[in-house]
């Protein structure tokens, strides 16, 4: 594990830069002023001094826009797409985003991609014998198939990144490069794109070793402190949470499932935040969970399943519910607007929007039972709000 030298300061370069501009901006608009008036007075377009005291209309220089950039950030939970070679969904997986592409708009738009794309590697983790052993793959030009949705940017830390050892995680990376999408999660990887002259951070933690540590906090907080260096805004994606459809509610304390340390989601959070992240994406649970507002910033605790084709997830009951999340920030990462839009996941596993909106729902019950005073607001129609705002 690398210690990068780290600023303690959150600036970033682009605002010193504007306020430069606005500075200069004021002198300018100033030095006319200068002198109290006495001295000779230029007019637009007149050559020269009219040598007279009497005071004259200058033209004004352009100010500068104030107005506040924002940038859409859209995010998904678990993205199965199908289990080769024998359970891949029909015509080649081709419109399997079709009933949810709607939703999938956004300067940035993110999933957490739950299996590696790559033919079979001989690495397989389940034996041919295994019980209680799941392991996915997709094959490498189903990355069309991401871009064709409208995803942008995918995350590989999560328990299935490695399904297929080192060479599968690299194929995914490869495959999805070969489609134009980006991907973020290795140790270390911090993954920048500039979207509307904003640059936004991506890092993705997990409590598995081919990626930035959920359970060292330390380690975490500094990977995200070098972030901020880096870019405007930084965003956290998190494998985190122990699995289950009665995992939805958040609570203070380590999770464990099945032996493995899954983290400590709150700390976890809070630590990212204080560290310098401007929103945190929660996966894992493969239930959707809560969403909390911790220094301004918005942090979704699970987004939950979303896709899982060739029934790779269970999709009934509450494990088949899912959604996007959009939020607007700020260049300065302050939060402007936020939505929630619901999904579902059909038999076969493939999502679509839910008319009867029951993720919206549970997010609603789960947001204002875990975290009274500082749980997000969402209204009817997913419009999410900071509490007191």
């Amino acid at each position: 594990m690398y210690a990068p030298a780290l600023s303690a300061s959150r600036a970033r370069p682009r605002r010193v830069a504007a306020l430069g501009m606005l500075l200069f901006a004021l002198l300018v608009a100033g030095c006319g002023d200068a002198g109290g008036g006495s001295g000779p007075v230029w007019q637009a377009g007149g050559g020269g001094p009219t040598g007279s005291t009497a005071p004259v209309e200058a033209a004004q220089p352009a100010q500068p826009d104030e107005s506040p950039k924002a940038v859409s950030l859209a995010a998904t939970g678990d993205v199965i797409m199908g289990n080769a070679p024998s359970r891949l969904p029909a015509n080649g997986g081709k419109g399997f985003f079709d009933g949810v592409k709607a939703a999938l708009k956004g300067d940035l738009v993110m999933g957490n991609l739950e299996e590696p794309l790559t033919e079979d590697t001989g690495t397989g983790k389940c034996a041919a014998d295994a019980t209680n052993c799941y392991q996915f793959r997709a094959p490498p030009g189903y990355a069309a198939h991401l871009r064709s949705a409208g995803f942008q940017l995918l995350n590989q830390a999560n328990n299935h990144g490695y399904d297929y050892g080192p060479r599968g995680y690299e194929n995914t990376q490869a495959a999805l490069e070969e489609h134009g999408l980006k991907h973020t999660g290795a140790p270390g990887e911090i993954t920048v794109v500039e979207v509307k002259g904003v640059k936004v951070a991506v890092l993705g933690f997990s409590s598995y070793p081919w990626s930035n540590s959920l359970t060292d906090i330390e380690a975490a907080k500094k990977v995200v402190a070098l972030a901020t260096e880096q870019a405007d805004l930084v965003v956290v994606q998190v494998h985190m949470g122990a699995e289950g459809s009665d995992k939805t509610h958040v609570k203070p304390g380590t999770e464990m499932f099945y032996g493995e340390n899954r983290g400590d989601p709150i700390r976890f959070s809070h630590a990212v935040i204080d560290a310098g992240a401007d929103l945190v994406v929660g996966h894992g649970p493969h239930v959707l969970r809560g969403m909390e507002f911790y220094k301004g910033r918005l942090i979704a605790y699970s987004l939950g399943n979303f896709a899982g084709g060739g029934n790779s997830l269970n999709s009934s009951g509450r494990l088949g519910w899912g959604g996007v999340l959009k939020v607007s920030l700020a260049a300065d990462g302050s939060f402007v607007d936020g939505e929630f839009t619901s999904t579902v996941m059909n038999g076969a596993g493939r999502p679509a929007i839910d008319s009867q909106h029951r993720g919206l729902g549970l997010v609603r019950q789960m947001s204002q039972a875990d975290f009274p005073k500082s749980g997000a607001r969402l209204d009817s129609d997913g419009r999410i709000t900071a509490p007191g705002a």
